[in-house]
């Protein structure tokens, strides 16, 4: 995980995007791609960069899924639940997924190596259930397979 600029360097990561139209989401997205997460400290940084409330800047990553305002683990597994999933038996997987990992949908473990996280849709519905690890799709997973999938992530 990269060194967390401190809040007042934080606009440094993302000067070049304050005049765009529609910034706020692509300046989250570039905090975020850089650092794993967009900090808690770093809301008014944004919010005063862009003329917005701490609440707008709040609400957009609270309303979106994809960011997190948490360090993640080492390695992020996202675990589709969508309705084609649900029909092969997600529900399984994940319990197992949570198991095995030691943590809930929306956490981490703790040996920080896992984050759990659903997502509601992969467009792999073919090859369903299917999951993302580390931004790498991966279909027909069973909770075998799943397991195969952890232990090269541990080698």
């Amino acid at each position: 995980m990269p060194q967390i600029p401190s809040p007042a360097e934080a606009e440094k990561l993302y000067a070049d995007l304050i005049d765009k139209p529609g910034a706020l989401l692509p300046i989250l997205h570039r905090i975020q791609d850089r650092l794993g997460y967009v900090p808690e400290e770093y809301v008014p940084v944004v919010a005063r960069s862009l003329n917005l409330s701490r609440a707008e800047v709040h609400g957009v990553i609270s309303f979106y899924h994809e960011f997190r305002t948490t360090p993640p683990g080492k390695h992020v597994v996202k675990i589709c639940q969508a309705e084609a999933c649900q029909a092969m038996g997600v529900e399984a997987l994940t319990e197992h997924a949570e198991r095995r990992l030691g943590t809930r949908m929306h956490g981490t473990s703790p040996d920080r190596k896992y984050t759990l996280e659903p997502v509601y849709c992969l467009g792999n519905c073919a090859c369903t259930p299917a999951m993302m690890v580390d931004g790498r799709l991966v279909g027909r997973v069973t909770p075998e397979r799943f397991d195969q999938i952890i232990e090269e992530l541990q080698a």
